[in-house]
């Protein structure tokens, strides 16, 4: 297992891994884990860290501590990063950077959602192929009352988690809504007792492991390609993932462990 330290005074991306889960730790526990410019800047680098880790299948998302996933950017930076327009593209670029790191890794990802989820946290969160909530979860997007403007390549997870009349009432309303109403409208995939979260995410992680890595890798590309990139390039690279599927020692090992009734190893080649 390698290990970065978390909860330290000063705020920081974070990762550790340990066998085939890796952790990404947004590690601002002072400030219900707010995420600071340079923090942005952090994530693809981290991203990428654990995506090309050999040994690591499924990366899960998480804020420091137990009370929050994260509360949104750190509003205290704005009066210097977001002050202006020229300076407010800079800094949404870094969003935007950072969530697509998350959302192109190759592996997948699982953002586990205690307490506020808010603002750039819910994008962090909605950019995971997964999300799984504790009950105490809270979400929101209060950029109208803010007064910020959100641009296009920020809102698109939201929309395909949710719809567009519904990712507009979320922006439009400002409100807050509880875990139950974030998974009847599409927005985590599962609500656990607050208890049972990190069981549950450990639980649903180790079993993504243990599946075959490069059948979940074709699967990932060919979901998101037709949900996000239908270009003809996007899908060639989803159908000669699928078709390497069937030259590996993998498919081999599955069939035989399906014949052999017994659990299969899978290698990743």
């Amino acid at each position: 297992m390698t290990t970065t330290p978390i909860s330290t005074d000063a705020p920081a991306i974070r990762t550790d891994i340990d066998g085939a889960i890796g952790t990404l730790t947004i590690d601002n526990p002072k400030r219900l884990n707010a995420v600071t410019l340079a923090m942005w800047q952090a994530l693809p680098e981290a991203i990428a860290r654990l995506d090309a880790a050999p040994d690591v299948r499924v990366i899960i998302l998480r804020g420091a501590g137990d009370a929050a996933f994260v509360a949104g950017a750190d509003i205290s930076e704005f009066a210097e990063v977001r002050k202006d327009a020229a300076s407010a593209r800079a800094y949404e670029a870094a969003n935007a950077g950072g969530f697509r790191a998350i959302r192109q890794a190759t592996k997948p990802t699982i953002a586990m959602i205690a307490g506020p989820c808010l603002g750039g946290g819910l994008g962090i969160a909605i950019a995971c192929d997964l999300r799984v909530a504790a009950a105490n979860a809270v979400f929101g997007i209060p950029a109208a009352r803010l007064g910020l403007g959100y641009p296009p390549d920020c809102m698109a997870d939201l929309v395909d988690a949710v719809g567009p009349a519904r990712a507009k009432e979320l922006f439009f309303t400002a409100r807050r809504i509880k875990a139950d109403e974030a998974l009847r409208i599409g927005l985590v995939t599962d609500v656990v007792a607050e208890g049972d979260l990190a069981g549950a995410v450990s639980g649903l992680a180790a079993t993504i492991a243990a599946n075959a890595p490069m059948t979940i890798r074709a699967a990932k590309a060919a979901i998101d390609r037709l949900s996000h990139d239908a270009s003809a390039d996007g899908l060639a690279r989803a159908v000669a993932l699928a078709d390497a599927c069937y030259e590996s020692a993998d498919f081999r090992e599955g069939r035989a462990a399906f014949l052999e009734k017994r659990a299969p190893t899978f290698k990743g080649r």
